[in-house]
């Protein structure tokens, strides 16, 4: 895994992809490293009330709807989407021509290479049509994960081409046919991407890349267990018991999953307080029903730390895991911790963070974690000691929409929130005036930091936008296209 005392995510320069091997052998070497690291209950009105019912902290309310995207969309339609970077495919056999979500995008350099040949690299799920219309699976935007990439971080390319040994072109990791019994045969969606780094925004050369993901299956677990709505007893979903896997790369292009120690295959499953093989060493952990939307983040070595000893040390919490859950007891949409010392074996901390105002009342979900930082005079960024910061999708108890809230923290545990940083778009024709979500935040060269979201108009349309901010709590939406003046 990436070197914990190298902070991923330090944008003074980007990274170019790797060779382009697409081989399976790329697969078989990714494993070769790790080793070294030691009857549906059918109804008319199902679709309906399980979106309402279920899917509040996944997605803004009424994206259970179809989508009414035009045939050949462009990047921006109206005035209101000029910070619009991605928009589902326009191929209607793709497998992003649905919907989209959850974008991770990375900005590193080539050290080998003398000029500053920048590139961002971005991975994110999305859906298709196909998998859109699969019996009673959650009407998310999850199904597949792709990739594409940029100069500018504004203007991307997809990867057309995708991975050689998936279940459809374009996409980088797809569903599990290899494994019947596996947790992620029926959907998956994007968590995290850490990259294989020597030193802040660096590469290093025959590193590995370590993508969190979850997926679902096409077991059947109750409706009933996710809602507080009254419905039959025998109605039933599929794929809703998410759990979290790994994925290793050795040019992020091809993955080869990484076999967890669940015997789905998962690295993290919902705490069952009946499940024998859950070891949660004493601690109170509130039951849960499903994990997703895993944030990893690498705790970097302190200056009163001895390096060596921190890698060696198997006591030592080198990864911390956040994940989106729903707790048994109470229904709440939540926001857990699991910590890890190489990166593969999480050991559960317990909630970290829960409804608590009007803003996220209706739940915390799908969160992004980054340490703060300000630029120096060098034009070098300078973290600052033990801060960081939490961006999260607050579903609000009043209305319904998600919106993007922070919350900050000095030794990744114990999180203080601080309120909304990002509202829904003005207005009933913003395009993402329904719900902002996934955040995800990188640093620039300038001295400001960028945020790409997801969001969702009101006719269920999904889309990629940017905004920047100086402080990380004032944001503003960032114009995304180049516009030319003549007199």
């Amino acid at each position: 895994p990436p070197s914990i005392d190298s902070p991923a995510d330090r944008p003074n320069k980007s990274n170019p992809p790797y060779p382009n091997n697409r081989t399976k052998s790329t697969r078989l070497a990714c494993l070769s490293s790790l080793h070294s690291l030691n009857r549906s209950y059918s109804m008319k009105w199902f679709t309906t009330s399980l979106s309402l019912a279920l899917c509040e902290a996944w997605a803004p309310s009424n994206s259970f709807l179809p989508s009414l995207r035009q045939k050949n969309t462009i990047l921006h339609e109206s005035k209101n989407d000029y910070n619009v970077v991605f928009r589902p495919s326009t191929d209607g056999d793709s497998f992003d021509s649905l919907k989209l979500g959850t974008a991770r995008v990375h900005r590193y350099s080539d050290p080998e290479s003398g000029v500053d040949d920048s590139e961002y690299i971005m991975w994110y799920h999305a859906r298709d049509e196909t998998i859109n219309n699969e019996d009673n699976l959650p009407p998310l935007s999850t199904g597949r994960i792709g990739r594409a990439t940029s100069r500018n971080g504004l203007i991307w390319q997809r990867d057309e081409e995708g991975s050689n040994d998936v279940d459809k072109e374009g996409v980088s990791l797809g569903l599990n046919k290899e494994s019947w019994y596996g947790f992620d045969t029926a959907h998956v969606g994007l968590g995290q991407v850490l990259m294989p780094m020597v030193s802040p925004s660096i590469r290093s050369a025959g590193g590995v890349y370590v993508m969190y993901y979850m997926g679902g299956s096409y077991e059947e677990t109750k409706i009933s267990q996710y809602t507080e709505r009254e419905v039959p007893e025998e109605a039933t979903i599929k794929g809703m018991n998410l759990k979290i896997g790994a994925a290793i790369s050795q040019d992020g292009l091809t993955w080869g999953r990484v076999e967890g120690d669940d015997p789905s295959g998962a690295c993290m499953v919902p705490y069952d307080a009946n499940d024998i093989n859950q070891d949660v060493g004493g601690l109170d952990i509130a039951e849960e029903l499903y994990c997703g939307w895993p944030e990893v983040v690498v705790n970097p070595v302190d200056e009163n730390e001895n390096v060596k000893k921190a890698k060696t040390d198997s006591e030592r919490d080198n990864f911390f895991m956040y994940y989106s859950t729903m707790l048994k007891d109470t229904k709440e949409k939540s926001i857990g911790c699991a910590t890890s010392f190489n990166g593969f074996a999480f050991a559960k901390q317990g909630i970290v963070l829960q409804p608590s105002m009007p803003l996220d009342g209706a739940g915390c979900a799908r969160c992004n974690v980054i340490k703060k930082a300000t630029l120096n005079e060098e034009g070098f960024w300078e973290e600052e000691g033990n801060g960081w910061i939490m961006f999260y999708e607050g579903v609000s108890s009043e209305d319904g929409k998600h919106r993007i809230l922070a919350a900050e923290s000095d030794d990744l545990k114990s999180w203080t929130k601080k309120g909304l940083v990002m509202d829904v778009g003005e207005g009933d024709d913003a395009w993402d005036a329904q719900g902002v979500g996934s955040p995800h935040v990188i640093r620039l060269d300038d001295g400001y930091y960028r945020m790409y979201y997801t969001g969702e108009g009101s006719n269920g349309d999904t889309a990629f936008g940017v905004a920047k901010s100086v402080d990380l709590l004032s944001w503003e939406r960032e114009q995304a296209e180049v516009s030319f003046a003549f007199e």
